[in-house]
């Protein structure tokens, strides 16, 4: 069983990575948050019990549970009411946060070395590269995601998931091949 402070160091472990997931698939900050925060809250309330070695399966399947309820609210909600920031024009809009972009800068801390014509080109292939993997559907994004960008492997990814070690297989290689036909088409080789 656990000890608070297992419990305490795991969830510190594990809040940025479940954070910028949430947020790739959720695509709102705030929302993403507090995703984040009940699902962790879900864990150490009803799981805080169990041995250390099933926490990251169990916070994986809690936080993915709570992310498929996020939408299913979100899509009630859009359908019985209209936000009315949705009207809001240029004037209203705040800068998104881009993930890859800010990965891709940590990763290179000698960013500023590059010339300005470099910076733009790995701006515009990472925004392209961005919008290909929001475009997958769900279950391969997921898939994707858990495999490529948590480094779960297969037997993790599919007890996270709900499903076969089969059926991950299946999603990320449709993800992948749809991915590489998506960027060779617009011309990136990778």
């Amino acid at each position: 069983m656990a000890s608070e402070q297992e419990l305490s160091d795991f969830l510190k472990s594990v809040d940025k990575r479940a954070f910028k997931r949430t947020l790739y698939h959720v695509r709102d900050e705030d929302a993403a948050l507090d995703i984040v925060q009940d699902s962790m809250i879900k864990l150490a309330e009803h799981y805080g019990d169990k041995p250390p070695n099933e926490l990251p399966m169990l916070f994986q399947r809690i936080l993915s549970n709570s992310t498929l309820d996020w939408f299913r609210r979100q899509k009630t909600r859009n359908a019985l009411f209209t936000n009315l920031s949705d009207f809001e024009g240029p004037d209203g809009e705040s800068d998104d946060f881009n993930l890859l972009e800010s990965l891709a800068t940590e990763e290179n801390g000698h960013e500023s070395a590059q010339s300005g014509e470099d910076q733009l080109r790995r701006k515009q292939v990472l925004a392209e590269i961005e919008t290909e993997i929001q475009a997958l559907p769900a279950r391969q994004r997921e898939a994707f995601l858990m495999r490529y960008w948590e480094e779960m492997d297969v037997a993790e990814t599919a007890a996270a998931m709900g499903c076969s070690e089969g059926s991950v297989k299946t999603h990320c290689f449709r993800a992948i091949q749809t991915l590489s036909k998506a960027l060779k088409a617009k011309g990136i080789e990778l």
